[in-house]
């Protein structure tokens, strides 16, 4: 076993710095778990003329899922946005969809420019009352798809990104990785993928490959609008307050086109924090603002490295 010197994996210049258009548009992007929701809107955020969106998804029509979206319908959106979608139905459980997945994109295109891991199982119980002992043990299910499957998705897509000139894996998550959030199913998970940004970050960095953790806020998915619709009273201001599910997104897009994912790669960002230092709005024009005096400050990990 060999300990090698602290060292940071990235020292940002100037957290302030505007994002310029600098990427070619002509980009390979993955954003798993598609169909709907944060994933959805990440990949129309994305979804630029000259880029290429893989999406996956295992909704192929309306009714597969409690919730309204299929894989083939944010499709059509990226297409008529311009971009080019590719829909895969692919379960992240799977570790051989998955693969093959990844197989048909180096097919297609021989390299990938942006992987967004945001694939995740959400069970209905994840929000019910009680101590996670009264809850289905099923409710793990959400660490093999969201914790393990951003594993198998990094895993097999990493030749991929070594052969991009500016490659940039974004981990979705969220605070609860930090604080008390639905339980430990679902605060597990998010650590999970927030270590594994760091970590992946200190592989990576010898080729140039930026990985973070992208901690969302509160977003007006199909999901937390149902919750809206049946309580407006109660959540009036929640509503009021919820980013787009676009807006991670835009900030994923913002962080890629400023040419400077290095500085912030191995590190755990609030979404808003980032819109503010590459001047980043949602889709209304509202600036969002980050809720980090409320949820606590993002993990930070030592530099320590072991091998």
């Amino acid at each position: 076993m060999a300990i090698a010197p602290a060292k940071p994996l990235s020292s940002p210049h100037n957290n302030n710095l505007k994002g310029g258009n600098t990427m070619d548009q002509q980009r390979v992007v993955l954003v798993t778990g598609a169909s709907r929701g944060a994933g959805k809107g990440i990949a129309l955020a994305l979804a630029a003329p000259g880029t290429t969106v893989y999406i996956t998804g295992r909704s192929k029509q309306e009714g597969d899922a409690p919730l309204p979206g299929t894989v083939f319908a944010t499709a059509e959106e990226i297409t008529r946005r311009g971009g080019k979608a590719v829909p895969v139905v692919c379960d992240h459980a799977d570790d051989s969809q998955v693969q093959a997945l990844f197989e048909q994109i180096t097919r297609e295109q021989g390299r990938l420019d942006i992987l967004v891991n945001n694939a995740l199982h959400v069970p209905d119980e994840l929000v019910a009352p009680g101590a996670f002992w009264e809850k289905p043990l099923s409710l793990q299910s959400i660490l093999d798809v969201g914790l393990r499957s951003t594993y198998v998705s990094s895993y097999y897509a990493a030749p991929l990104l070594l052969k991009s000139k500016n490659a940039l894996v974004v981990n979705t998550s969220a605070a609860g990785g930090r604080c008390y959030m639905h339980g430990p199913a679902y605060g597990a998970g998010k650590a999970g993928v927030d270590k594994m940004a760091h970590d992946m970050a200190v592989d990576f960095r010898p080729h140039g490959v930026a990985v973070i953790s992208l901690w969302m806020g509160l977003l007006s998915t199909e999901r937390s609008q149902r919750v809206f619709d049946a309580h407006p009273d109660l959540y009036a201001e929640a509503a009021a307050m919820a980013e787009s599910p676009e807006f991670p997104g835009r900030v994923i897009d913002a962080l890629y086109q400023s040419g400077r994912a290095m500085d912030y790669s191995g590190q755990v960002h609030y979404a808003a924090e980032l819109a503010e230092a590459f001047g980043v709005v949602d889709t209304g024009g509202e600036v969002r603002h980050s809720p980090r005096v409320m949820l606590g400050e993002p993990t930070t990990f030592n530099d320590a490295e072991v091998r």
